[in-house]
């Protein structure tokens, strides 16, 4: 397809903008930028804020979204979601819209995990801070009236790796049992060098730069680290991993990471769907108040989950 004519004419305009050249000014603008594409937020039945350990024990935020048709009682399906940004921007307090949107589409409890960011948490802080929120959540299921053998892990972007290497830390430490990996737009692997890395390395938004950028904050001095951790796509086995709802954004730089990743996890025997968002860009979970068609990303997830989470 086409690139959507409402994005198209997002990034003439955007075009003309001048870049921050401080992470502050890149935070800010990122943060602005985001709130103009947003719909006005969805009610939803329940909104609660939790303070809960993260790597090491240090306090993290975790966002819970309980969905407007949700039943009043019973063990429900969860989400523990992971937001994008590049490992060093956005927030919780940014994703509250979009999480309202995922949490009515999907039927499921969304737990938005406020994971601290690089470069001032380089890796491995960012994914042990999603991890613990994962072991959190299955272990205070009961309480929080989730059903702990339908708890998937997700995100986008940066966050869709978070998600993508807490199921890895998941199968080496005989932690929680996933049931699902929700995976939209992943950022997987660190070498950039792929066919659409090339095809779209300006003018959609998400730049070749800015992702060579933000990898740069998050390995920090780390740059060497496990790529099976840090850089899921460069893992040498994924055998063993939840299934799988992998989503690509058809014009963004990182539209083959996701195929190429979907692939290898049919190749380990793992169940796994690969989606292409069309007529796409990067963030578009963001673009409800863009774009209409941005809405297919959120019928996606609710398929995706709906045979793995029985909805």
């Amino acid at each position: 397809m086409s690139l959507d004519p409402n994005i198209a004419a997002y990034l003439a305009q955007a075009g003309a903008a001048v870049a921050p050249d401080s992470l502050a000014g890149i935070r800010a603008a990122t943060d602005a930028n985001l709130r103009r594409l947003h719909w006005a937020p969805e009610p939803v039945a329940s909104v609660a804020d939790y303070e809960i350990p993260g790597a090491a024990g240090s306090p993290i935020a975790l966002r819970v979204y309980l969905p407007v048709n949700a039943p009043a009682s019973g063990a429900r399906p969860a989400i523990v979601f992971a937001h994008g940004g590049g490992w060093c921007l956005c927030s919780v307090d940014l994703y509250d819209n979009p999480c309202r949107a995922l949490a009515n589409a999907t039927g499921c409890m969304v737990l938005s995990v406020d994971y601290r960011l690089a470069p001032e948490h380089p890796f491995p802080t960012p994914l042990e801070d999603v991890y613990a929120a994962l072991v959190w959540t299955t272990e205070h299921a009961v309480i929080l009236g989730i059903d702990p053998a339908r708890i998937a892990v997700g995100g986008d972007s940066a966050g869709a790796n978070l998600a993508a290497g807490a199921a890895l830390l998941a199968r080496e430490r005989s932690g929680p049992a996933i049931a699902h990996q929700l995976l939209m737009y992943p950022a997987l692997d660190d070498r950039l060098s792929s066919a659409s890395c090339a095809e779209f390395a300006e003018g959609y938004s998400l730049t070749l730069e800015t992702m060579r950028f933000c990898w740069s904050t998050y390995l920090g001095d780390a740059g060497g680290a496990d790529p099976d951790y840090a850089a899921p796509l460069r893992a040498q086995s994924l055998h063993g991993l939840p299934p799988a709802t992998v989503m690509a954004c058809e014009f963004d730089p990182l539209r083959d990471e996701a195929v190429a990743y979907a692939q290898r996890l049919r190749d380990a025997s793992v169940e796994a769907s690969c989606i292409t968002l069309e007529g796409m860009i990067h963030g578009c979970m963001h673009m409800l108040g863009l774009t209409p068609a941005a809405r297919q990303l959120f019928d996606a997830a609710a398929a995706g989950l709906r045979q793995a989470l029985r909805l």
